[in-house]
C-alpha cells in the first residue's frame, strides 16, 4: 500500500529530472532533485512503495533513462497513468520499474489516497474511496523482467 503523489498531463523527463543535475553520478543522490521543479518537496516526502499518479503522455520528451531510474530509486513502487511516451515506458521497464496505464484510476485517484495495486490482475484499489480500477495486467515475460529487477538481470537468468 502506497500513498499517491499526483501529477497532470505530459510530465516530461526535464521535469522528472532537470537536465542541470545530469552530471550527479550518485544515484541516491541525483534521485534527491526528482520532481522538484513541479513538486519541491517529492523526494522528502515520497516513502518506500508510495504511487505517482499521472495523466496523459507521462514520461514525455528525451529519452532520458535517468527518469524512470531516480522515481526507482525514490521508493516509488508503481506509476500509474493514461499513457506513457513509449520511450519511457522502455526505459521503465528495462530497470525493473513498474508501470500500469488505466484512465479511470488516474481520473479518480487523488493526492494522498492510499492505493494497492495487483499486478496479476492489474486490479488497482483505492482504499480511501473504497474503489477499484481495473488496469491492464502485464504479459508474463513483462512481470518475468519486473520480478528479476529489470531487463539485464532477467537475461542473466
Amino acid at each position: 500500500m502506497g500513498k499517491v503523489f499526483k501529477y497532470g498531463d505530459n510530465i516530461d523527463t526535464d521535469v522528472i529530472i532537470p537536465a542541470r543535475f545530469l552530471n550527479i553520478m550518485d544515484r541516491k543522490e541525483l534521485a534527491t532533485h526528482c520532481m522538484e521543479d513541479i513538486d519541491i518537496d517529492f523526494a522528502k516526502n515520497v516513502l518506500h512503495g508510495d504511487i505517482i499518479v499521472g495523466g496523459a503522455n507521462f514520461g514525455c520528451g528525451s529519452s532520458r533513462e535517468h527518469a524512470p531510474m531516480v522515481i526507482k530509486e525514490n521508493g516509488i513502487s508503481c506509476i500509474i497513468a493514461i499513457s506513457f511516451a513509449r520511450i519511457f515506458y522502455r526505459n521503465a521497464i528495462n530497470i525493473g520499474m513498474p508501470i500500469l496505464e488505466c484512465r479511470e484510476a488516474c481520473e479518480r485517484i487523488e493526492v494522498a489516497d492510499e492505493v494497492t495495486i495487483d499486478f496479476d490482475t492489474g486490479l488497482i484499489t483505492n482504499h480511501t474511496k473504497n474503489e477499484n480500477y481495473q488496469g491492464q495486467p502485464f504479459p508474463q515475460f513483462i512481470k518475468e523482467i519486473i520480478q528479476a529487477g529489470g531487463l539485464m538481470n532477467w537475461i542473466g537468468k
